[in-house]
């Protein structure tokens, strides 16, 4: 059988999604598409030789009787209304996020999936599936250094664009740790701090850069994390848990040594989309292959949207106050129980 996607949105990323799924993975196709720029759609199907349907937009794309499952990989602010009509209309759904701009918008996705009583929603956190946070993931687990007491934590960036702003450190950059620590330690948040340290020279001059972030969850383990996005050296993703019995660090990304010039190094990796484009592989790969198996997905749920998305806007607002901000979640539903993805990559 073969999983029939409708693309919603042909920009950088939704293209590249077209690529892995028609070029590198298998049990899936592209049959429709939809962008609001209906000539960026035209060129997609054309550049990439898709045999495709150009739809004039996501609603129509999403009630075509051949799409089974639809790739939202629009505007932030449009994924909230195309997720619920997949919902209405019966059809998985694999959301990049944010799965929606804000808590609210999430717990409506939250509340139309309940009601169709069946799980078809997939948040794109792509860490879960790199090979590295994995194998963290098992060791924590498994009980290798027993009770994770803290985690420190980087996400540093070589450079960002003008239009970056002090809020994006969060809901742009900061948004994959708040996920992936979440599911490490399986622990819900209760607080957050920010702390602005002295001002990079290459921030421009609406930027606070970098950003220290202390996390607390409601057991007690105490994240901290940097985020620095003028780092100047490289794209650089730091991890480390520190538990009562031991520490497990992120291994670095498979590099060369090198001996030249007197000296010895080895290369950083400088773009993002180099540093998981694996996991990126495996993460579609896994909601193609659970829907064959199972018919639900089985990576990130609506529910992960939705304690992100509480999450982020606790961080903006500490960012905004200085001060140490509540974290509170509704009840957790019965209908999502704890998603604990692990597999070995």
């Amino acid at each position: 059988m073969t999983l029939k996607f409708g693309v919603v949105g042909t920009g950088a990323i939704g293209r590249e999604h077209i690529k892995r799924i028609t070029n590198t993975l298998s049990g899936g196709k592209i049959v429709a598409v939809t962008d609001v720029n209906q000539e960026s759609a035209k060129q997609t199907v054309e550049q990439l030789d898709l045999d495709a349907v150009i739809y004039p937009d996501d609603k129509t794309l999403v009630n075509a009787e051949d799409v089974d499952a639809v790739l939202v990989t629009s505007w932030g602010p449009a994924h909230e209304q195309t997720v619920l009509a997949a919902i209405e209309a019966g059809k998985y759904v694999f959301c990049e996020k944010p799965l929606a701009t804000t808590a609210e918008g999430c717990m409506r996705i939250v509340e139309a999936e309940i009601k169709h009583g069946k799980k078809l929603v997939q948040v794109g956190f792509m860490r879960r599936y790199d090979r590295g946070y994995v194998q963290m993931k098992e060791a924590i687990d498994n009980g290798l250094i027993g009770e994770p007491l803290m985690i420190k934590a980087a996400h540093r960036n070589p450079t960002v664009g003008e239009t970056y702003t002090t809020d994006m450190a969060v809901v742009d950059t900061l948004i994959h740790e708040i996920d992936v620590l979440h599911w490490l330690v399986n622990e819900d948040y209760q607080s957050v701090q920010v702390v602005y340290p002295k001002k990079t020279k290459y921030a421009l001059p609406h930027l606070q850069d970098p950003q220290l972030f202390t996390i607390e969850t409601q057991g007690g383990i105490v994240m901290n994390v940097e985020v620095f996005v003028n780092c100047r050296f490289g794209y650089d993703i730091q991890c480390e848990v520190i538990g009562e019995d031991g520490t497990v660090t992120l291994p670095e990304p498979l590099s060369i040594g090198f001996r030249k010039d007197a000296k010895l190094g080895t290369n950083l990796l400088m773009d993002w989309k180099d540093r998981f484009i694996d996991a990126y592989d495996v993460e579609i790969q896994d909601f193609m292959d659970s829907i064959m198996k199972t018919g639900e997905p089985n990576g990130p749920t609506t529910w992960d949207g939705y304690i992100a998305a509480v999450t982020t806007d606790a961080c903006v607002k500490a960012q905004q106050t200085g001060e140490k901000e509540q974290i509170t979640f509704k009840e957790r539903p019965a209908f999502y129980s704890e998603n604990t993805y692990c597999k070995t990559v």
